[in-house]
């Protein structure tokens, strides 16, 4: 799992387009510390493991979102986002 998400970057980005942000600018907006070179790196390596789908309408519309196998991501980055709430919580109740 960690082969196919990890780094700084892919884990961020599903996340994005797992709350619906699925155009390179909103993904862009998103994540405003990533570059444009950087972000479409790893959505073309989201791609090749067969996660998100690219649908290009014209040259100023690229839209994202999961593959039917990146899908079965799903209830790992719900894991992964309940563990962090609940770990935030933890370390701010102290």
């Amino acid at each position: 799992t960690l082969y196919v998400i990890g780094g700084k970057w892919k884990l961020p980005i599903l996340i994005a387009i797992y709350h619906g942000n699925t155009r390179f600018s909103d993904l862009k907006k998103c994540l405003p510390e990533i570059t444009g070179r950087t972000l479409s790196k790893e959505l073309k390596e989201l791609e090749a493991n067969q996660l998100v789908i690219k649908t290009v309408y014209s040259s100023a519309m690229v839209k994202y979102e999961f593959a039917p196998y990146g899908k079965s991501l799903s209830p790992v980055i719900r894991a992964m986002t309940d563990w962090g709430e609940q770990h935030r919580r933890k370390i701010l109740s102290k």
